[in-house]
């Protein structure tokens, strides 16, 4: 097991350049099982615990994967083997994608009852739902999701509540499903306008990706293609609060700006200093611009956070936000509206002296001066990130445990932040 060892105090300085997104990396992979034939090419793929995962997964159904640096191959014309196993699947909830590829392709799919993070409950009866709703026979037995359909077709299907894999996964298995398919209260964030793209690319004929409704027209069959993965707005976001928190100056590269406006404005107003270096359409959410960022004269300043489905305030940034209102004026009130369970990071954050009180789905951060290192413990992805940038800040030592969340979505977290000057290593527990 490895740990990482964070001394604070450093201010950050240089420029740091965003990898591709981890959200839109895993189902445009999962798509790949749409074509068929040729090899399919992503760029911009970033090195993670979960892209290592689902490419394991796809390599046991029969794809071909080969992968040089951050651009994988990907050839699934001989996939013969139609399972997901549970020994894969119980690592990463996003395996759940391969349901709706799979049924709508191979026409069958035994997929075992996801794993993950333990922040919640993000029940899969959702994709069930629209998959019995579009011709599938559903069963769960023995742990494992198992489905036939010797035909999808198209449905009218509204979401009882928004999804994001759920709207991902119909949106998958409706683009070969005989007639049109209607979603309607589908989730708008912009990786699934990035896998409409990509789909759009394979020969998909998909409309309304980025609003709350999506129309889909079934077609034969689609075929491989080459595409680039969009900039991780989550990473971006946290280096954001990593050079405000650290009270220093730093370039983020290849940030996608007008995919992180909510994000960008609660920032902007704690008081960090968030300037584009570069021009940028607002309704463009794929593409990354440069941007400058740093504390700005007045300080840190409390104020209220509710965490939403976009584009209201990402929960994948909760926690990063929630440590940097640690060290602002005044109390600050964060509510978690996604997860009923995330707010276990605060316990942590606790030992290093951040004065927080839970009711509920609501924290009260009342800021403090100073906060001070303690060994600490992850509890999911995103928790692991606060706790990193809360060590930044610290005075002393902070060793965090349970690196392995840490690495299920950030590249090279500790050696991006070592190149901006901070005083982090990464070592083997004892």
């Amino acid at each position: 097991m490895e740990s990482i060892v964070v001394k604070g105090g450093r201010k950050l300085s240089g420029e740091v350049i965003i990898d591709g997104a981890k959200n839109s990396a895993l189902p445009l992979i999962a798509a790949t099982l749409l074509a068929e034939n040729g090899s399919c090419c992503l760029d911009n793929v970033p090195d993670l615990r979960d892209i290592n995962t689902i490419i394991r997964l796809l390599e046991g159904m029969g794809a071909v994967v080969q992968r040089q640096g951050r651009r994988l191959e990907i050839k699934t014309t001989a996939v013969d083997n139609c399972q997901a196993p549970y020994e894969l699947v119980k690592t990463m909830r996003a395996s759940i994608l391969v349901l709706g590829p799979l049924l709508a392709r191979f026409g069958q799919a035994r997929v075992s009852l996801p794993g993950g993070c333990a922040i919640g409950a993000r029940p899969v009866n959702l994709h069930i739902k629209g998959l019995e709703m579009m011709g599938a026979k559903i069963s769960v037995e023995h742990g494992y999701i198992i489905g036939q359909a010797e035909c999808l077709t198209g449905a009218d299907i509204t979401f009882d509540v928004t999804t994001v894999t759920g709207t991902e996964n119909l949106i998958m298995a409706a683009v070969l499903a005989d007639g049109v398919t209607t979603l309607r209260n589908a989730a708008r964030e912009p990786e699934i306008v990035d896998l409409a793209a990509f789909l759009r690319k394979m020969g998909a004929q998909i409309e309304g990706e980025g609003t709350h409704t999506v129309t889909i027209t079934g077609v034969e069959k689609l075929s491989a293609a080459e595409y680039q993965v969009m900039p991780d707005r989550i990473e971006a976001g946290t280096f954001m609060v990593a050079a405000g928190i650290s009270g220093g100056d730093v370039v983020i590269k290849n940030a996608p700006l007008a995919a992180m406006g909510s994000v960008v404005t609660k920032l902007q107003e704690i008081g960090l200093k968030i300037e584009p270096l570069t021009t940028y359409k607002e309704d463009d959410l794929l593409t990354g611009v440069a941007v400058r960022v740093s504390r700005g004269a007045e300080g840190l300043r409390g104020l209220d956070i509710k965490t939403m489905p976009y584009p209201g305030f990402p929960t994948d940034m909760q926690a990063q936000a929630m440590v940097l209102l640690a060290l602002a004026d005044g109390t600050s009130v964060i509510s978690e509206t996604v997860f009923e369970n995330r707010f276990m990071h605060v316990f942590e954050l606790q030992r290093m002296g951040v004065d927080i009180e839970v009711e509920g789905r609501t924290a009260i951060v009342r800021g403090v001066a100073m906060l001070s290192g303690a060994p600490v413990m992850a509890s999911d992805l995103r928790a692991s990130a606060g706790l990193v940038l809360a060590g930044l800040a610290a005075e002393g030592e902070t060793v965090m445990s349970r690196v392995y969340h840490l690495d299920r979505g950030y590249a090279g977290f500790e050696k991006k932040l070592r190149s901006l000057g901070a005083d982090i290593r990464r070592v083997e527990e004892n």
